[in-house]
């Protein structure tokens, strides 16, 4: 599902909250910008999604019509099913590298992300006798993660394990810097392939 799409679920959902959010409260709930948000409700209302009305105090209502209702429907049942695809994808990948990592005497893996992937990850890791000793991740230390404290990167000095499983999306380059930086050998990290 392409982030253009999400992004228009997510407004069509605030929108059609009981609440009357401002661009501006929408956009921090989102983490994007107030002039993204902003072309966002212009496009939704060009397309007959969402009218906008006047309240007091120099605000704009806006309202979802039927015809965005619908496309808010259509566009929930896209998620639903990449959501879905996405999980059971991550799953047989997930399954076949631990088996993998078990077989060859991996016991103690880190998981260098806090992201969905690492849930998804997380689960597949309890089909086995490895043991999860860490979960970092240097954009939310201190965030709580499958019932563990996530630590960043500077942590894993104090930590034993075999191996690092990227459970995250983004860079691999950047992330591969940071490991060795921190004196992670290569053949200690795996992807998810």
């Amino acid at each position: 599902m392409e982030t253009q799409d999400i992004r228009t679920l997510r407004i069509l959902e605030k929108v059609g909250d009981d609440v009357a959010p401002s661009q501006r409260e929408m956009a921090r709930e989102l983490n994007v910008s107030l002039g993204l948000v902003n072309s966002f409700i212009k496009r939704l209302a060009l397309k007959g999604y969402v009218k906008a009305s006047s309240i007091p105090r120099k605000r704009i209502r806006y309202i979802l019509t039927p015809k965005g209702m619908a496309e808010k429907s259509r566009l929930t049942y896209r998620y639903i099913q990449f959501s879905y695809h996405y999980y059971r994808e991550a799953r047989q990948k997930l399954q076949k590298l631990f088996a993998k990592l078990e077989k060859s005497g991996v016991r103690r893996v880190v998981f260098y992300g806090a992201t969905d992937l690492a849930e998804i990850a997380f689960l597949s890791l309890q089909e086995t006798d490895i043991d999860l000793v860490a979960v970092v991740d240097d954009l939310h230390p201190s965030k709580k993660l499958l019932g563990r404290r996530v630590i960043d990167s500077r942590g894993l000095a104090t930590v034993s394990f075999d191996r690092v499983v990227v459970t995250d999306d983004g860079n691999r380059d950047i992330f591969m810097r940071r490991l060795f930086s921190l004196g992670v050998s290569r053949s200690d990290v795996v992807f998810v392939e």
